[in-house]
């Protein structure tokens, strides 16, 4: 790696573990050239503006969550196997120290327009549609009921670790994870016991229709 891109990715590495803390709109050129004993012109040759730091800082928190969360979770056998450790690996993600820099930039964007705003609104919908497919894989795996909605799962699977984020780091509940759990588990069943409803209605009809034929 050139000496400029391993000075770069070291600002990025700061500008990220920053940005969990005090968001997107607290992540500046000058603050960042304070913290890293660095001179703002230098800074501004890099980034350019306030605006492209955001863009690159949400591109970076971005490959470090697809190394950590989503890499992961691909080597686990398709269904319900691999829902399970996409559950496990996000939660650990949100565990981090200063939490969740998606949830953080969501708070300063999402009443904002550009570029920042945009790149997190794909970001955001890629991973939708990510979790999406590791249910249809537990569908297709017959884990999952057929009739399941793939992208309804993403928004409930989504909404519990919201909900953790919210209990774990503002309400500091000391039962914040236990709670993600509980609900989690709740989602699984009932996907799992509609599905085995069907199939006993499924066996009912097919023993209803060899009635029939005798």
């Amino acid at each position: 790696m050139r000496k400029g891109d391993a000075t770069r990715e070291a600002i990025l590495d700061h500008a990220v573990a920053l940005a969990r803390t005090v968001g997107l709109e607290g992540l500046t050129i000058g603050r960042l050239a304070e913290d890293l004993d660095l001179s703002k012109s230098g800074l501004f040759a890099h980034f350019k503006s306030k605006e492209a730091l955001q863009v690159q800082v949400l591109d970076a928190a971005a490959a470090r969550f697809v190394d950590l969360v989503l890499r992961p979770v691909l080597e686990v056998e398709r269904g319900e196997p691999r829902v399970r450790a996409l559950f496990e690996h996000w939660l650990q993600w949100e565990r981090r120290p200063g939490g969740c820099v998606f949830v953080q930039a969501a708070v300063d964007l999402d009443d904002r327009e550009g570029p920042a705003r945009d790149r997190l609104v794909q970001l955001q919908r890629d991973w939708l549609e990510a979790i999406a497919t590791t249910a249809r894989g537990a569908i297709s795996e017959g884990h999952f009921r057929p009739t399941l909605d793939p992208m309804q799962f993403a928004h409930d699977l989504n909404g519990i670790i919201l909900g953790y984020h919210h209990s774990a780091r503002l309400l500091r509940d000391p039962d914040a994870e236990g709670r993600a759990r509980r609900s989690f588990e709740r989602l699984l069943r009932a996907e799992t016991r509609d599905r085995r409803a069907l199939e006993r209605r499924e066996r009912a009809d097919a023993r209803a229709r060899k009635s029939r034929r005798r």
